[in-house]
């Protein structure tokens, strides 16, 4: 425990601390008032400087701080505006780790109250900066002295007298009253010209002879901006299915506005206390708030992650294994049998590609998006589970269960915001720099997923509801997986026709795969071993913790454990992704632009016909962009800053395996069944049908049959002209006119 000492010995030592290592901030300061007006200094050389006296920081943070300001004013430059000095503020960061001052939120206790602590979250919540008063004057209605009342907590003090020791006649609350000198209203009274006997005995001058003027600078309450914040622990630190826990915090000043819902900080202050009312009555109990000294913003969404020399030498390392692809890909959930290529495109979006930002202010995406679409049972929430598990900053979110202002942003109408309108970051804007996993895609409101558009292609959230209108930053991937809307997915159906999203939605997805469940012998034999293996596994670690006998040895359970143990263990590639993601920023070579470039050409070469003319679009510019991330996050899985031929060979191998499982037909590539939810053929067929429909009308309407027979000359199998039939009638472009006819709903241009 640090020596107590008294004020002025703590404000000399602050001058001599100011005088060694602040002499350039202090003169920035006197320079560039207003716009600085706090010097923030490290409490790491305030600890090389004097050790007791940093200890005596985070034990007594209000007298320290009170005595650092004064010696802030004693050592500005002499020229500097006295009436000035008092706005300027003393703040500290870099404290220092557990268990002196950082913290979590979840681990404040009563022993913190009074103390300096730094509590590192989310911005959940920010309301709009207010004034506050701080220092009140009054001015008495009687006697015109000018009164001031110092002002501390939240309640509002007025003074209990007219005081004599500030020129007052001394009269009570009760027998006068007092007005508040805000600024310059002319609600000050300035005594008017005494004459006689009044006058010569120096006595004021009744308030009906005064005159009202504007308040004088020297006389007027002094106001500070002040805004209340709350954040959140950040998902990573998070165990199991703990929900995250929340504490409220006060900025103020130049502090005000610093940060924005979703953002990631460590705010440095002092932990305070305030009691809990029910109704009149005062509790036993107390809440507790931040008093803000100071904020860092963290803006690499990996700092958190804390790297040994020891690890990264290992990381470096493993890096240069000709196998890491096949380690990391069998490191993601391994007691989920097979989808090699499906973990590998995994694995490249969980170390992403690069984001650019262009000269004109353009911001390009590195962010890969994932959909997996595919029968019960083949593991797709346990996947996003584990991966949302795997990533820094990763957040995990149900379809059935959010809503358009969960995932992206709410305006809330409660207590915190003092009756206000408060906007409050949604999941996507929490998982900002990091990566998104949303379960259930299919179930959500058509309302609701098309918020998802601008979060998923531009990174950013426009909000403009309740009277706020803001820009949230979403800088993260998203991993989405849905069901059919039959049950089973159906290769033979175009994607659209079987998952509840629409075309503008899909078609912002990077890749898209389809997991399917079909009977196989060779491999429905090697995954029943394989889950069975996993249970026995389980089996055996569970009876060797419970079961007081030797019948399986440390040696069986690590023989069965071998086969479900990942190759990494998830804390360490953990690690490895957010220090690839950190430091590593590949470039192109001319080889693989050549390949993707030739690539994109050939492919779109295939879109035309026999007759010379445009047929199908089997790939657009989006996928050229996705080839370019998956390429970046190949070479990044080892650590090289610069992206090879191999790295574009593996990408192409991801989005042709992607292309040709859920966009094509007959098998020739055709991107517009995702994008438009209408392949080149279907349009082909349903401009025939409508034209046989025309053709054969005579009034009363045109049956099934008719356009079956007359299509199948064609040689199109009944199934699909059935399917766009059904179609066209559920979108309004054929009707009824009586049961089992069909007429053209409106005019065809």
């Amino acid at each position: 425990m640090p020596e107590e000492i008294g004020l002025e010995a703590l404000r000399a030592i602050w001058k001599d601390f100011f005088k060694q290592y602040c002499k350039k901030e202090l003169l920035e300061i006197a320079n560039s008032y207003p716009e600085k007006r706090s010097l923030l200094v490290s409490y790491k050389d305030i600890e090389l400087f004097d050790s007791e006296h940093a200890a005596r920081l985070l034990e007594r943070p209000n007298s320290m701080i009170f005595a650092a300001e004064q010696a802030i004013r004693d050592s500005l430059p002499p020229d500097f505006k006295p009436e000035l000095k008092r706005d300027i503020h003393f703040r500290v960061k870099d404290l220092p780790p557990k268990p002196l001052a950082l913290t979590e939120v979840r681990d404040l206790r009563s022993k913190h109250i009074g103390k300096m602590v730094a509590v590192r979250g989310l911005v959940r919540k920010a309301t709009q900066v207010k004034p506050k008063i701080v220092d009140a004057v009054f001015q008495c209605v009687r006697c015109l002295a000018v009164i001031r009342e110092p002002q501390g907590d939240a309640i509002f003090k007025e003074p209990l007298e007219c005081y004599r020791d500030q020129g007052g006649c001394g009269k009570s609350a009760s027998s006068t009253r007092f007005v508040l000198l805000t600024n310059d209203l002319s609600i000050f009274r300035q005594p008017a010209a005494a004459s006689g006997p009044e006058a010569e005995a120096g006595g004021n001058a009744p308030a009906e002879a005064a005159r009202p003027a504007a308040v004088p600078k020297d006389m007027r309450s002094l106001f500070v901006d002040t805004q209340k914040i709350e954040i959140q622990e950040s998902p990573e630190g998070l165990r199991g299915g703990d929900q995250p826990e929340r504490l409220t915090a006060y900025a103020e000043d130049d502090l005000c506005k610093y940060i924005s819902p979703g953002d990631k900080v460590v705010l440095n202050g002092t932990l305070r206390s305030h009691q809990k009312m029910t109704g009149p009555i005062k509790t036993t109990f107390f809440d507790w708030f931040l008093d803000i000294n100071s904020i860092e913003l963290e803006e690499h969404e990996f700092e958190e992650v804390e790297i040994t020399p020891e690890e990264e030498e290992q990381i470096l390392k493993i890096s240069k294994n000709k196998s890491i692809y096949r380690d990391i890909v069998a490191s993601i959930a391994p007691t989920i049998y097979g989808m090699d290529l499906e973990k590998e495109a995994l694995a490249l979006q969980m170390f992403g590609g690069v984001a650019k930002t262009m000269p004109d202010g353009t911001r390009i995406r590195g962010d890969a998006h994932i959909l997996l679409v595919g029968d019960p049972g083949t593991a797709k929430s346990q996947l996003l589970r584990y991966i949302s598990n795997l990533v820094p900053r990763g957040i995990y979110a149900s379809g059935k269960a959010s809503t358009a202002a969960g995932l992206t942003a709410a305006a809330v109408h409660d207590e915190f915001g003092e009756g206000r309108w408060t906007l409050e970051a949604g999941a996507l804007v929490l998982a900002d720099k990091g990566l998104a996993c949303i379960d259930e895609l299919d179930k959500m409101s058509e309302q609701d997923s098309g918020a998802m558009h601008e979060a998923m292609e531009q990174q950013m959230i426009s909000v403009a509801k309740a009277g706020i209108t803001a820009t949230l930053q979403s800088r993260c991937a998203i991993l989405a997986a849905a069901n059919p809307k039959e049950g089973r997915f159906d290769e033979h159906s175009y994607l659209v026709d079987q998952i509840n999203l629409p075309p503008t939605l899909l078609s912002r997805f990077d890749v898209i795969f389809a997991l399917t469940d079909k009977p196989d012998q060779a491999r429905d034999a090697a995954l029943a071993a394989h889950i069975t293996n996993t249970h026995l596994a389980g089996e055996i670690a569970q009876y060797r913790k419970n079961v007081q006998d030797r019948k399986y040895s440390a040696e069986d359970e690590r023989e069965v454990m071998q086969k479900v143990e990942p190759t990494y263990k998830p804390a360490f590639l953990r690690k490895y992704i957010a220090y690839s993601r950190s430091r590593i920023f590949p470039v192109m070579t001319k080889d693989t632009m050549e390949i993707i470039r030739e690539y994109y050409v050939n492919i779109r070469a295939q879109s035309k016909t026999a007759e010379g003319e445009g047929g199908a679009v089997p790939m657009t510019p989006r996928q050229v962009e996705a080839l370019i991330r998956l390429s970046e996050a190949s070479a990044r899985v080892r650590l090289s800053n610069k992206v090879t031929t191999e790295d574009a060979e593996r990408a192409k191998k991801i989005v042709e395996y992607f292309l040709r499982k859920v966009a094509s037909e007959g098998g020739r590539l055709d991107i517009d069944a995702i994008m438009t939810g209408t392949t080149h053929s279907q349009r082909e067929r349903i401009h025939s049908i409508l034209d046989i429909v025309e053709e054969l009308d005579e009034g009363r309407g045109v049956t099934e049959e008719e356009i079956l027979r007359r299509m199948s000359q064609d040689g199109v199998p009944e199934e699909k002209v059935r399917r766009d039939i059904e179609r066209m009638h559920n979108e309004g472009r054929l009707f009824n006119p009586t049961s089992g006819r069909y007429k053209v709903a409106r005019e065809r241009k």
